[in-house]
């Protein structure tokens, strides 16, 4: 007998209940009594739960970048092997119908200085082609002394943080200046997680409460390419948030530039400038799914 009792001692309360019912051991109304105890008692332990709630704050926050609009610099050994690469191209390469053109003319003008010219070998309109050949050349040749090419570094912005035209050959990333508790830090947009929306809603949120008009962010991907948790200073920690957990998702920029806002508290950074204003530890978290390229 004492096998049985045991069985029956590990089982759930209401498990054992359901046997004792199958087994005639209580009456109707005490089978119900039991069973509506043990349902009442799991609503309100599950009640307790929810309303606890989770105790860390939920954010979700944006990495938005600017692509690089032109080439970065080449190295010298890149200048030397694209050096190398033309001179190969060169001597491979055929003549075009404007070379031989050019050599026609050349043959020609060795024909008339010669003793055995003759006209009459010479088509009509021989000295009006090679004006024109030489003509279109020195064309060719003004035109590409009268061209500047664009500077690559513009002064008047390279140094204006706040402007997203600095640094064409870089990738730029979006800082904005926040408040967290007494201190002005900064940080990647973000914005506190609302009951019923998605991370990804709520990084959504983030990137339309920065006032920048004419350009189209593009997120990329549902699903956080990165985390960053802290805990709160105990002095105001409370039962229901003892820290904060702060999804990060990838964005692009893309469109026309806005127009400069001098007074928004924004900054366009390279990531080696992200060091000087973002704290250590946040910094290497960002750090991890940054790609300097």
């Amino acid at each position: 007998m004492a096998a049985p009792c045991t069985m029956r001692a590990g089982r759930p309360l209401l498990q054992l209940l359901n046997s004792f019912a199958r087994t005639g051991g209580c009456n109707a109304k005490v089978r119900s009594f039991a069973v509506s105890c043990v349902c009442r008692a799991t609503l309100n332990a599950q009640r307790k739960t929810e309303s606890l709630g989770s105790p860390w704050k939920l954010m979700g926050a944006v990495c938005l970048r600017r692509l690089p609009v032109i080439t970065q610099d080449r190295t010298p050994i890149e200048e030397c092997f694209g050096e190398m690469l033309h001179m190969m191209e060169s001597e491979k390469s055929l003549l075009s119908d404007h070379e031989l053109k050019l050599l026609e003319d050349a043959e020609r003008m060795r024909r008339r200085q010669a003793n055995e010219y003759d006209s009459d070998d010479e088509e009509d309109d021989g000295d009006r082609e090679i004006v024109l050949t030489q003509d279109l050349e020195d064309a060719w040749e003004q035109r590409l002394k009268a061209f500047q090419l664009a500077p690559r570094v513009r002064d008047d912005v390279h140094k204006d943080l706040t402007r997203m035209e600095r640094c064409l050959a870089d990738s730029l990333f979006l800082l904005v200046e926040q408040k967290v508790g007494n201190e002005t830090v900064w940080l990647l947009p973000q914005s506190q997680w609302q009951p019923g929306e998605s991370l990804r809603q709520t990084a959504e949120r983030a990137l339309a409460s920065i006032p920048v008009d004419g350009v189209t962010v593009t997120l990329l991907g549902n699903a956080p390419c990165g985390v960053y948790k802290y805990k709160l200073p105990r002095a105001v920690q409370t039962e229901s948030c003892v820290g904060v957990k702060v999804f990060f998702f990838k964005a692009v920029l893309s469109g026309n530039s806005p127009a400069p806002i001098p007074t928004a508290p924004f900054l366009w950074l390279r990531k080696s400038e992200l060091q000087d204003y973002l704290k250590p530890e946040y910094l290497k978290k960002v750090n991890t799914f940054i790609l300097d390229v």
